[in-house]
């Protein structure tokens, strides 16, 4: 099974480096950052409308308890957007690949 983990940063700066950092310990196979998002919303009674950059992490099913707790760790934000949805579909070999990045201990 592939989860697509949708999570924003404030910059890509903090993307790139949580994104190496998750697919160095095989926590995902792979971080497609999106610069230019815009976040509206209230956070503590006040309106924000922020620019961030989205990372869309691939990765599997046995792999997103570890990847959301080391998340959580490495993002700059007190409560970070972190989002899984099951991929529908995937074709055989680019989920085979995603099993084998992800390989947690």
């Amino acid at each position: 099974m592939v989860l697509l983990v949708f999570c924003s940063f404030p910059d890509e700066a903090a993307a790139a480096a949580a994104t190496t950092i998750l697919v160095e310990e095989r926590l995902v196979a792979c971080g497609t950052i999106l610069p230019g998002a815009r976040s509206i919303y209230v956070w503590e009674g006040k309106m924000e409308d922020l620019a961030e950059v989205m990372v869309i992490f691939k990765t599997t099913g046995p792999a997103y308890a570890p990847l959301e707790k080391r998340l959580r760790k490495l993002h700059p934000y007190e409560n970070p957007e972190i989002v899984a949805i099951e991929a529908g579909a995937a074709s055989r070999p680019y989920a085979a690949w995603v099993a084998a990045a992800t390989q947690v201990s």
